[in-house]
C-alpha cells in the first residue's frame, strides 16, 4: 500500500513540474512545441499500428481452430461440474442450518 501512496505523490510532483516548467517556456516555444507533439503523436500512432498489425497476424498465424474447440468443451464441462458441486455444497449447509425436522 505504501509504493501506491509514493506513485500517486511522484506522478504528482511529476505533473506540477512539467507545469511549472511549462509555463516558463511556454511563450517562447508555442509553435514549435505544437509541431513537435504533433510528429510524437504520428510516430506514437504509427508503433502503435505497427504493433497491433504484428499481433493480429501472428494471432491468425497461430490460431488453431482443434485447439479452439478443446477450451471450449473444457470450460463447458468445468463449469457444469462446478454447477453441480455448488448446488451439493449449498442444499448441504442449508440442511446444517435447518436441522433434523
Amino acid at each position: 500500500m505504501g509504493t501506491r501512496y509514493f506513485l500517486a505523490l511522484f506522478l504528482i510532483f511529476l505533473v506540477l513540474a512539467f507545469e511549472v516548467q511549462g509555463v516558463s517556456t511556454a511563450q517562447e516555444d508555442e509553435t514549435t512545441s505544437s509541431d513537435l507533439l504533433t510528429q510524437v503523436q504520428e510516430s506514437l500512432l504509427g508503433y502503435w499500428d505497427t504493433a497491433k498489425a504484428a499481433a493480429q497476424s501472428l494471432y491468425e498465424k497461430t490460431y488453431l481452430p482443434v485447439v479452439d474447440e478443446k477450451i471450449r468443451d473444457m470450460y463447458s464441462k468445468s463449469t457444469a461440474a462446478v454447477t453441480t458441486y455448488a448446488g451439493i455444497f449449498t442444499d448441504q449447509v442449508l440442511s446444517l442450518l435447518k436441522g433434523e425436522d
